[in-house]
């Protein structure tokens, strides 16, 4: 689909914005998953309005890092994972590949499962069938990119616009105290104190800032037919941060909306220990007192849902191809980075059923912030290496935030793995 979505010349600003308006938002899917709803859920119910500046904070990484993949993909018409297969070996690749698909699979786990559940919740639907429903995806992404991939980014637009619509009547239902959304933006240093808060942190940052996402947008900025000028590149990277920006701070907004939610009804309430998505659909409408809140709660996990997995799977061909360079038709193609991402959800859901799923999908999210830094370090060294960039290598300040960012990412898994190793010898 490279260079199939045409840019006009000479056209105002807001045409262009609209012609390259996309990539972002189809990538700001990931970051409002339902993994992000299990992570979101349990920190508002357990901690309130405390955990609000890990959210902003992991949003402003992920508007850093989603821009540098952008600038690599438009600069060097190389994904991530080609221009790993180019720079390193054939082993550091598959060991890369390898790592890239299990943090897809954890990914998927939560985006089938959070599907599953609002299926369940919706219609009765036991969650098995729902899990192999999600793989229908397959055929919706082989029709909308038969179409072109303007019906494919605008099937996701109208599902995030869904979600968002759910959640603005969610937030107004709810009434929250402002002022202690306003006071959650500082940080507090319970952080490093509270254990559970920092498994939740993690699994906000793990659930935010995406590993596949970074290889699927350094791959779909490419469907935009750009001129190969200076000013043209110029060009393409300015409308690409907009692009960005915009789709990932609307992100932000729903993810601090679901917190806000748990914080504004659970937590009020005393409910401290309410993670499962299934608990806080039954106990919504009741605490509230209003009918349809619930329904819009479960409409929105949907849609969330949805998005996630038609991302996923393209995310999945994109890391398969990239790494390997192997050629399939692509209904097979998609139908083998599906079938690696559902057979874990499918085990999952077989040995959990209906309980558990709150632990599983604040575990995937963990899975993916130690994934993390395999497709960080990368992007970061491509991006600022002059002989792959060229004039547009990243300047020394954009290098030091980026490898701050980088060791910040790192460092917090680290001390993780280090409370978790102490917790399990006590």
């Amino acid at each position: 689909m490279h260079r199939t979505v045409s840019i006009p010349t000479g056209a105002s600003f807001w045409r262009k914005l609209w012609a390259f308006s996309g990539p972002g938002f189809l990538v700001a899917v990931g970051y409002m998953d339902p993994g992000n709803w299990a992570t979101d859920i349990a920190g508002g119910s357990r901690f309130a309005y405390r955990l609000i500046f890990v959210l902003m904070m992991s949003n402003l990484m992920a508007v850093l890092l989603q821009t540098l993949a952008a600038r690599l993909g438009i600069v060097t018409q190389r994904d991530l994972a080609q221009a790993c297969r180019e720079h390193y070996s054939r082993r550091t690749n598959l060991v890369l590949w390898v790592l890239c698909e299990i943090a897809i699979a954890a990914c998927d786990l939560a985006e089938v499962i959070g599907s599953a559940v609002a299926l369940n919740l919706l219609f009765g639907l036991p969650l098995i069938w729902g899990v192999c429903l999600t793989a229908l995806d397959v055929l919706a992404i082989l029709y909308l990119q038969h179409r072109g991939f303007r019906w494919l980014e605008a099937l996701v637009v109208v599902l995030i616009g869904t979600m968002g619509t759910c959640y603005l009547a969610e937030i107004i239902l709810v009434k929250p105290d402002f002022g202690a959304i306003a006071r959650g933006f500082v940080p507090t240093p319970e952080l490093f104190t509270n254990r559970e808060m920092l498994y939740i942190a993690i699994g906000m940052l793990g659930a935010t800032v995406m590993p596949h996402n970074l290889y699927l947008h350094s791959s779909i900025v490419q469907t935009r037919a750009i001129e190969r000028t200076r000013e043209g590149l110029r060009t393409a990277m300015r409308y690409n941060f907009i692009d960005s920006a915009l789709a990932l701070n609307f992100a932000f907004l729903i993810n601090a909306a679901i917190l806000v939610m748990a914080a504004a009804t659970f937590h009020r309430y005393g409910m401290t220990g309410v993670a499962e998505i299934q608990d806080a659909y039954h106990t919504l409408s009741p605490l509230l007192g209003i009918p349809f809140a619930s329904f819009l709660f479960a409409i929105a996990l949907l849609c969330s849902g949805q998005n996630s997995t038609l991302t996923g799977t393209l995310a999945g061909q994109i890391v398969m191809e990239g790494f390997l360079n192997i050629r399939l038709t692509p209904w097979l193609r998609r139908l083998i980075t599906r079938v690696i991402a559902i057979v874990p959800a499918i085990i999952a859901v077989g040995f959990y059923g209906t309980r558990g799923t709150a632990k599983l999908l604040i575990f995937s999210q963990v899975i993916l912030s130690l994934q993390l830094s395999f497709a960080v370090v990368p992007l970061v060294l491509f991006t600022s290496d002059r002989a792959k960039m060229g004039e547009f290598a990243n300047p020394r300040w954009v290098k030091v935030l980026a490898w701050i960012v980088a060791v910040i990412i790192a460092g917090l898994n680290v001390y993780l793995l280090a409370l978790t190793f102490r917790s399990w010898l006590a």
